[in-house]
């Protein structure tokens, strides 16, 4: 029986990163270890140089308890951990609670000794706090949550989900069973896949501020995927069987530019692609089934957000927006592009006729904005290194495997609806093809390209009411073309297996050079309980 308290069950942030010791005991000082930070600022365009326009958000603390009645755990100065808060018989833990894992409290020099555990030390005592988390919400009368029903959330920024997966993948490292407790996992930024530098991963033996912790083979055997390392030689992998997939979210973020960590020396060392430390390819996950075959990608989106700063990813709204809607949404819309046909010039299919190796890169911009806000739920531009590519070669090798792929998963909430009277949850998705740098032999075909044209441009407007009782799925749609439409042309699905509606909509660019194929959304019911 699933608690009569979901989908708001307690919340436990678990932090990032902290390099020096100076940073740790900053952390250390932090009650919420930076969950409280908001932000005034929002950066609209990729340009550094150009003004940010002032946009307040105030924190996920404070918006978490705003709109949806969640509290901190602090009583008396105290933490739930120590005696002195247990000792009070009047304070009590609600399901409605944000635990801040203070795990960096022993590294500091200011509450501990000095000195960092290791990572699998982080992950047994993540363990420990859920286990705790459970004893003093189940023992609050008013939850009327039963330890069987007990559920919580981990919600956690860089390091933290490394924390968050050794717990959850490592059996070693979980030995009280908290794993099970744990409903839905997001991160922000996490290097999912490690840390490069230089386009180099950190050594093992680099023991300096512990930036070993970022090597693959290190994570590997933390994670528990020392089998699959050997095999693909990566670490972003979920298995099915420890956690789920479809419970997992990825929050990216793509702006390096604001991040100053290390006098900028961060940004650069971590290059384009990235957030100014984690590159954008290591911050994402994919299910892993008992074979140790790939199943499903992991939830993703991407806002145009630095590690952290000013104009860091935690402090944002649109990361703040994703992790709700995630939390505690209605519907969830996994958006994938399937490559059809692709027509090159005709210059180039002559020399591709005479054998030559014609090759280009496609880039697929992806921009979802939902109706009547001031933000992307998730945005993927060229400009900002975050967009999705197919190879032409690589698709050329297998049109149908390779012509897939996965733009993200957008979350809607009843409860955000500009209007209130209208049934149906709406937003755009901004779907774009650039114009790729033709090759021919690995040089560059210059004959008949102009900068930062498109294959296919063009918005859609999709609509989605879901079924009541005694009605099905309502799903419409309209291209945008020029000027806004509404959604008023009805789609029909395909009901899956596993009860989600597919529709699809096709595009195409019907040019020489050009594209089609189809984009294909995936509809479900998201926190339903039947």
């Amino acid at each position: 029986m699933a608690s009569s308290h979901s989908p708001f069950h307690p919340i436990i942030y678990v932090r990032g990163y902290a390099m020096t010791p100076g940073e740790i005991d900053q952390t250390s000082a932090d009650p919420f270890c930076g969950f409280n930070l908001g932000s005034t600022v929002y950066r609209a365009v990729a340009e550094k140089t150009r003004q940010p326009r002032k946009f307040v958000f105030e924190s996920p603390v404070i918006r978490l308890a705003s709109e949806f009645d969640y509290q901190d755990v602090y009583e008396d100065g105290y933490d739930i951990l120590d005696p002195e808060w247990a000792a009070n018989p009047d304070n009590r833990l609600s399901s409605r609670s944000i635990i801040i894992y203070r795990y960096y409290d022993e590294a500091s020099r200011l509450l501990g000794i000095g000195s960092a555990p290791s990572l699998e030390v982080f992950a047994s005592k993540l363990g420990e706090l859920i286990l705790r988390v459970r004893e003093l919400v189940c023992a609050n009368p008013k939850s009327a949550i039963t330890k069987t029903d007990f559920r919580c959330y981990l919600v956690a920024h860089s390091m933290g989900g490394l924390v968050c997966r050794g717990l959850l993948q490592n059996p070693k490292l979980d030995p009280g069973g908290a794993a099970q407790l744990v409903d839905k996992v997001f991160t922000y930024a996490t290097p999912h896949n490690g840390i490069d530098l230089l386009g180099i991963n950190p050594p093992s033996w680099l023991s300096l501020s512990d930036i070993s912790n970022f090597n693959r083979q290190r994570l590997a055997t933390f994670l528990d995927l020392e089998a699959t390392y050997t095999l693909t030689e990566r670490v972003d992998w979920l298995p099915e069987a420890r956690f789920p997939s479809k419970r997992f979210f990825c929050m990216v973020g793509t702006n390096r530019m604001d991040y100053e960590a290390g006098l900028g020396l961060s940004r650069t060392f971590a290059g384009h692609g990235s957030d100014g430390l984690v590159r954008i390819d290591n911050a994402t996950l994919c299910g892993l089934d008992a074979r140790g075959k790939p199943t499903a990608p992991c939830a993703k989106a991407f806002t145009y957000r630095a590690h952290s700063g000013y104009f860091g990813i935690v402090n944002s709204e649109e990361a703040y927006q994703n992790l709700t809607r995630f939390l505690f949404g209605d519907v969830r819309v996994d958006i994938w592009a399937e490559v059809d046909a692709i027509t090159l010039p005709k210059e180039l299919r002559k020399a591709a006729s005479q054998g030559q190796t014609v090759n280009a890169l496609y880039q697929f911009e992806v921009l979802a904005a939902p109706r009547g806000k001031l933000w992307y739920l998730s945005r993927r531009t060229a400009e900002e290194d975050s967009v999705a590519c197919l190879a032409h070669q690589h698709w050329l090798k297998a049109p149908q495997e390779n012509g897939k792929l996965y733009l993200g998963s957008l979350f809607l909430a009843d409860r955000a609806r500009v209007n209130s009277r209208r049934k149906g949850l709406a937003y755009t998705l901004t779907f774009n093809v650039r114009v790729p740098d033709y090759e021919v032999e690995r040089k560059l075909w210059i004959n008949q390209h102009f900068e930062g044209s498109y294959l296919f441009r063009n918005s859609l407007a999709l609509e989605i009411t879901p079924p009541t009782t005694g009605s099905d799925w309502q799903v419409s749609h309209a291209w945008q073309n020029q000027g806004v439409h509404s959604a008023d042309r009805k789609l029909d699905g395909n009901i899956q297996k596993d009860g989600r509606l597919e529709i699809e909509v096709p595009f195409d660019s019907a040019s020489e050079p050009g594209i089609s194929g189809r984009l294909r959304f995936l509809v479900a019911r998201w926190n339903h309980q039947d």
